[in-house]
């Protein structure tokens, strides 16, 4: 891990939004927010927290054994109550909750609060019948459809903990989700639709499901109904079967605040990923507050997070968070690019979107085919602009800021993770935009910049970003694995470790500027490297593997392998794409390798670590810095 380098930093350059954007805001004046969260933290959570309606109050905000939190103790809540039922049973029954487009122009449905509290009544009931519970795991693997927003909905309406799997991930990814949780049901549909193409997901989990002995039911939304897929009833059923018949009322179960709401996998740096466990009380009220302050959201705004919901940011920013706020959200099946680069455009246009949360991979990917695109369509309805999964590059802030928001939009460039559930750190709206700088930390986190020691670095001087404090969405621990869990917090004692470098300017605007662990981010997603090189060394032919994230223009990162392979096999073109395409199977295609070089030995420690850093360097034409501990 590297950390205590010196960043040369630009002349300070901001661009200021309108006076009235911050007067407007519901936080209205950051360093005041901040500074009354600073004198109170528990008051300060403790008010957010009422704005929620709970079955029970608590009796403590917060209590704190580092490094476990537990968070509005006593307090009974259920988050799709705060979702769907105190919004369906007032004035904004009739209110659009969900839009939903596919790939084509007819393919669209719109649910309001009341048809979407009706349905996912319905399938939590069809879920009790299947011998569904509190407590039970539910895994969904679905594309980005209605069905899919519902499912999540309706386990956590039971008080089952769901684990959503993105739906681009490979028989063996999944089977380690599906047997890592003890799922009890898995729910899928026939296909997912990408470029005009049907992509069967339901024989992948057909494959997943054959030594995963949890699994007692599987749930088909069947797309095709021209050529329905073929049904195992003594496994399968059918989605619409399911519900057919069931009342469109589902008491929503009263969870303890510290119970778990869902659990996540994220890649981990070594290993097996990690199952990353939220809890009722606090995401609730960690993704209500961040959405409503963060995005400023208003009864008025149509709210379009590009985001799939089997990343995490889907989860807090494309369901649950304007769910909770009641807003107007639209989620759509469709590829930027497809059929022409001009469809997330179009989209904004027709719907009239006005809060637009996506990656800084994208806005790179349309930079590159230029501004025509944007241009031909009507994007004055945008007011707020947010970008999310990686650093915002100040080429892309300056692009995403000039042609869509037309130099009058905020930029919300947000740094959070999978484990932090919520919002970190960003620029508030209304407060100065310092391109290349992600912001300062939200009124309720407590972050910095640090070194090894813990103590806080001088402005330019680079160190480990760190939250120094609990907050309410924080993970619980890593399923089946809290020693993982821990580990977030021994790295520096007394902080959570975001494995993470950064720098921070004069003004405490921070600059995230990439992992510090063996992560790679590629188009926004984290892949680790122990994943992928244990799906190449999983080929018959691969002795040992390493692979590095190489910087690109479009995805951030590529990744790079090194092949070692086994005696008595040849190195080749074929052997290339065989191995690309065995870890296209194994993981899926996000973690596919662009490059793979055969090499005849890996710079290795002497207690057998491969150090990748060294690999990087060479690549780059760096220099590796300390190799001492290199095996000769």
């Amino acid at each position: 891990m590297t950390e205590n380098f010196s960043v040369k930093l630009e002349e300070a350059k901001y661009y200021t939004p309108e006076v009235r954007c911050r007067e407007q805001s519901w936080m209205g004046n950051y360093n005041k927010t901040y500074q009354a969260f600073l004198a109170d933290p528990d008051g300060f959570w403790d008010n957010v927290a009422r704005e929620l309606e709970w079955f029970q109050p608590w009796s403590r905000v917060k209590e704190w054994d580092y490094p476990y939190a537990r968070w509005f103790l006593n307090g009974k809540l259920n988050i799709t109550h705060n979702c769907l039922d105190r919004h369906a049973h007032n004035q904004r029954r009739n209110k659009v909750a969900l839009m939903w487009r596919g790939e084509t122009e007819d393919e669209e449905r719109i649910y309001t609060y009341r048809q979407l509290f009706q349905a996912v009544c319905r399938f939590a009931n069809g879920l009790k019948s299947l011998g569904v519970g509190k407590g039970d795991r539910v895994c969904i693997y679905m594309p980005v459809v209605p069905e899919q927003v519902i499912a999540m909905l309706a386990c956590a309406r039971i008080g089952a903990v769901h684990s959503v799997v993105f739906g681009g991930f490979g028989v063996n990814a999944l089977n380690q989700r599906i047997r890592g949780t003890n799922a009890k049901v898995v729910i899928t549909a026939d296909v997912t639709y990408r470029r005009g193409r049907a992509i069967p997901l339901k024989n992948i989990v057909e494959e997943a499901v054959v030594n995963a002995p949890s699994v007692e039911r599987i749930v088909v939304l069947r797309r095709d109904t021209d050529k329905p897929v073929e049904l195992h009833p003594e496994m399968e059923v059918d989605y619409y079967d399911l519900v057919d018949g069931e009342s469109r009322e589902c008491p929503a179960e009263p969870m303890d605040a510290e119970d778990p709401l869902f659990i996540l996998y994220t890649s981990g740096t070594t290993g097996a990923p990690k199952g990353i466990v939220h809890a009722c009380g606090g995401y609730t009220v960690g993704t209500y507050y961040t959405t409503k302050h963060v995005f400023d959201i208003r009864d008025d705004d149509i709210y379009w997070c590009t985001a799939d919901p089997g990343w995490i940011t889907g989860h807090s920013y494309g369901i649950y968070g304007p769910l909770l706020n009641g807003a107007t959200c639209l989620i759509a099946e469709a590829t930027p690019d497809y059929p022409t680069p001009g469809t997330w455009w179009d989209l904004i246009e027709e719907y009239g979107v006005t809060i637009f949360y996506t990656a800084p991979t994208a806005i790179r990917m349309f930079m590159r085919v230029g501004e025509e695109w944007p241009n031909r369509y009507n994007l004055s309805s945008l007011r707020i602009l947010g970008s999310v999964g990686e650093p915002l590059n100040p080429e892309a802030f300056e692009w995403f800021y000039h042609t869509i928001g037309k130099d009058r939009c905020p930029i919300v460039d947000t740094w959070w993770q999978t484990e932090t559930g919520m919002h970190m750190l960003t620029t508030m709206i209304g407060e100065p935009m310092r391109p290349g700088f992600v912001g300062r930390p939200i009124p309720g986190v407590v972050a910095d910049v640090v070194n090894r020691q813990g103590k806080p670095v001088p402005p330019g001087t680079g160190g480990l970003l760190v939250i120094k404090e609990p907050w309410p969405s924080m993970m619980r621990t890593v399923w089946g694995d809290d020693e993982r869990y821990r580990k977030y917090w021994e790295t520096i004692p007394g902080c959570y470790t975001a494995a993470d470098l950064a720098v921070k300017d004069e003004d405490g605007y921070i600059m995230v500027i990439g992992r510090a662990d063996d992560l790679i981010v590629v188009a926004g997603h984290n892949i680790g490297t122990a994943e992928v090189e244990s799906a190449l060394v999983s080929h018959d032919a691969v002795a040992e593997a390493a692979v590095i994230g190489k910087p690109d223009p479009l995805k951030g990162n590529t990744i790079k392998a090194f092949v070692i392979l086994r005696d008595g096999q040849q190195p080749g073109e074929k052997l290339k794409k065989d191995l690309i395409y065995h870890v296209r199977m194994t993981l899926g295609p996000i973690a596919i390798p662009s490059e793979i070089d055969f090499v005849q030995s890996l710079p290795k420690t002497r207690s057998g670590k491969i150090m990748r850093r060294v690999l990087k360097a060479q690549e780059m034409g760096m220099d590796p810095g300390d190799i001492s501990t290199l095996e000769e």
